[in-house]
């Protein structure tokens, strides 16, 4: 690793080192802002918190955004000596991305569709051929064009007329997730004065080409609760279809595979209901598939005279049924792939002569390949120790070609057509990773931590070849660990400009996901959520006991709910890490889960529980990170948000930090980056959001000393 100097040194001493450069430099004393404390009572079930910072929640207070103000130019300011690291990272990034770039192409409805990216430019565009890939190009929308004058600019939901005459599209200029939905004639290139307002986005054509039904959300909570029919042209007032009236559901509307259904979905956590009609029927009245019950989820798939339902009726790890398509009911649901106790399904792709389907075993996905006509089925084998594969885009029925997408740590991402007949396989794409990369360079391999009640934890790691178990290796742990969603190892050219510099990257696979099924879900939320944390603590132990790393050098990262996750480690286990990092991070879960008009609050209720509910309310409040900040020390903190996020208000961050500055007793570094121009997912352009990458990645090296 030459040209890089590692300084294992105290941290402390590092971060004095820089703060008194930083004053050198630009002859200013520095120091971290104060937010005021305003007292304010909250009492529930007897008991009551304090919370000081609760004013900071007025997006438009002018004393509000003059204080993440000043935390901004305060972490500017701290990072200013390192301000030629940040740019070098930023540019070596976006170096290693191909910037005239195009999707595979797939096959829909006589046209093939793609994406395409062109250099400099940070938008996509949406283009397709009608008929061969060797026919004339036509734009379907440049959304670098449409983004101009606009900080923030992000196209969603597209949905191409059934006579491929008519494009519907959402736009979000806020970054909250509210978007307009437009409709745009794709022969004439005229955009119509139909605005479909406060939508999620996305709009389902009828076989009729001028009816659309598409879902609004409430514009204070932004949930999806409503379902509207709208008639191209029409004067008339859109038709309510659907409403959500249960606070606990999200509804939303969208298109079979087959094109001869529309489907409303009502989904809660733990519990979904579908309704549907003909596609050919746009005016006919909506039917209910299988009326809800309580923590039964299903989804449903069309194919001919059947529909196929992937289900947990009496079955944890889900099991596949079919049924008529004149008897939708669950009496009438019969078995097609039985339950496995081992084996979680995790969803199906319906061919004219096959049956794909996606499954976890083993802390692994697979692909598996079942013949309609009995005959022996196979699955798809990837070699790899630690890989993420998954069912790309396969819109058509009648083929033989499965078109599926794999990645690993090492393995850029890439495209396949699988001959489900012959088993060969073409690799159409590998993401081009410009520069000197070579993959064999590069080991991935899979460890095993021990919880405290003796669960083995996985942990992925990424790690340049050569690397020894000496204690000296700067390792960077990330978490998630919520919501069921497991983070499967997968490639970015991104983490290069760390790995490169001698550190590990690690995933630690915790309860809360479900990379073992649903049960390792159901093990890490709820009344059960502790473990989530534990377990990160565990693997943070084991890569230390391991000797892949010492304290001094381990760095944990998290976002969202991977957020909270650090926030909650940090306040059990400071003393094990040196820095981390809290990406839009969950942190007042209290507060927010008793304050039914923000955002997702009672939709949340399955995962976190009801604090209404003193059982509740009192075991979130055990590991709630903003209620545990303690008089300690805590490890180099960096903390981002989003002043118009929608999933984790920026309160909570800016609170965070405002008690963490007021109560710890170290002198580590606490820095607080709020992006006044975006939301949840940081900036909307291709390469505009690895700004906010190259400024966490240089906080990392500036704490291993490293400069270069």
């Amino acid at each position: 690793m030459k040209n890089y100097i590692f300084k294992l040194i105290n941290i402390q001493l590092v971060a004095l080192l820089l703060l008194s450069s930083s004053c050198k430099m630009n002859n200013v004393k520095m120091e971290a802002p104060v937010a005021k404390k305003i007292p304010k009572e909250l009492s529930l079930h007897g008991q009551t918190r304090i919370d000081n910072y609760f004013w900071l929640n007025q997006r438009e207070d002018s004393a509000v955004v003059q204080y993440l103000n000043e935390e901004n130019s305060y972490r500017e300011e701290v990072m200013k000596p390192i301000e030629e690291l940040q740019s070098k990272l930023y540019d070596e990034i976006i170096a290693r991305i191909k910037q005239t770039d195009m999707s595979v192409p797939y096959r829909f409805n006589e046209y093939f569709y793609y994406t395409r990216y062109e250099e400099g430019k940070e938008y996509p565009i949406y283009c397709r051929k009608k008929g061969s890939q060797e026919a004339e190009e036509e734009i379907m929308l440049n959304v670098n064009e449409m983004a101009e004058g606009h900080s923030f600019y992000n196209v969603g939901g597209i949905s191409v007329s059934p006579d491929n005459k008519m494009i519907a599209y959402g736009v979000d200029t806020l970054s909250r997730r509210m978007y307009d939905i437009y409709i745009k004639n794709l022969e004439t290139g005229e955009t119509y004065n139909d605005v479909l307002k406060t939508t999620t986005g996305s709009a389902t054509w009828a076989a009729d080409n001028k009816t659309l039904f598409y879902s609004v959300k409430d514009e204070q909570t932004l949930r999806p609760y409503q379902v509207f029919k709208h008639k191209l042209g029409s004067e008339k007032e859109d038709k309510l279809i659907y409403q959500e009236d249960d606070e606990t559901f999200v509804c939303a509307a969208y298109g079979s595979k087959s094109r001869d259904y529309i489907f409303i979905g009502s989904w809660a956590s733990l519990t979904s209901e579908y309704r549907y009609i003909r596609s050919d029927n746009p005016d006919g009245e909506f039917q209910i598939f299988q009326a809800r019950v309580r923590e039964m989820e299903y989804s449903v798939s069309h194919y001919k005279d059947k529909f196929y339902i992937v289900t947990n009726l009496e079955a944890k790890n889900f099991r596949l049924m079919e049924t008529p398509v004149d008897k939708p009911g669950m009496a009438n649901w019969k078995e097609v792939i039985p339950h496995r106790e081992e084996v979680y399904l995790n969803s199906i792709e319906i061919f004219s002569h096959y049956l794909v389907v996606s499954e976890r075993k083993d802390g692994l996905t697979q692909i598996r390949i079942m013949p309609w006509d009995g005959s022996e089925e196979h699955y798809l084998n990837f070699g790899e120790e630690a890989y993420t594969s998954y069912i790309g885009t396969n819109p058509e029925f009648e083929s033989e070609i499965l078109r599926y997408g794999y990645t690993s740590l090492t393995t850029p991402s890439s495209v396949y057509d699988y001959n489900m007949k012959t088993k060969e396989k073409e690799l159409l794409k590998q993401q081009e990773v410009i520069g000197d990369f070579d993959q064999n360079n590069y080991e991935t391999k899979r460890i095993y931590a021990t919880a405290g009640d003796g669960t083995k934890i996985p942990i992925s790691l990424l790690y340049r070849k050569g690397m020894k178990k000496n204690r000296k290796n700067p390792l960077l742990l990330y978490g998630y660990g919520s919501y069921g969603i497991t983070m499967d190892p997968s490639f970015s050219s991104v983490r290069l400009s760390l790995v490169d510099r001698g550190f590990i990257f690690a995933i630690a696979h915790i309860r809360g996901g479900q990379i073992y099924g649903r049960q390792w879900y159901d093990d890490g939320k709820l009344l059960k959520k502790m473990n989530t944390f534990t377990d990160f603590i565990d693997c943070a132990r084991y890569v230390i006991d391991e000797k892949y790393t010492q304290s001094r050098q381990l760095y944990i990262m998290g976002g969202s709910a991977g957020g909270l996750l650090v926030g909650a480690v940090i306040n059990m286990a400071p003393e094990l890490f040196n820095g981390a990092i809290a990406a839009v991070p969950f942190v007042d879960i209290v507060t927010t889960m008793l304050d039914e008009t923000i955002p997702l609050t009672t939709g949340e209720y399955d995962e976190w529980g009801n604090p209404n509910e003193k059982e509740y309310y009192d075991y979130m409040l055990s590991y709630s990170p903003y209620d545990n900040v303690k008089a300690m020390e805590y490890p180099n903190l960096l903390v981002t948000t989003g002043l118009h996020d929608s999933q984790v208000q920026y309160w909570e961050p800016a609170k965070w930090v405002a008690k963490l500055r007021d109560m710890k007793t170290d002198n580590n570094l606490l820095l607080l980056y709020t992006n006044m121009e975006t939301g949840h997912l940081g900036a909307s352009g291709r390469f505009e959001r690895y700004k906010d990458t190259a400024m966490e990645y240089s906080f990392l090296l500036m704490l291993e000393g490293i400069r270069e």
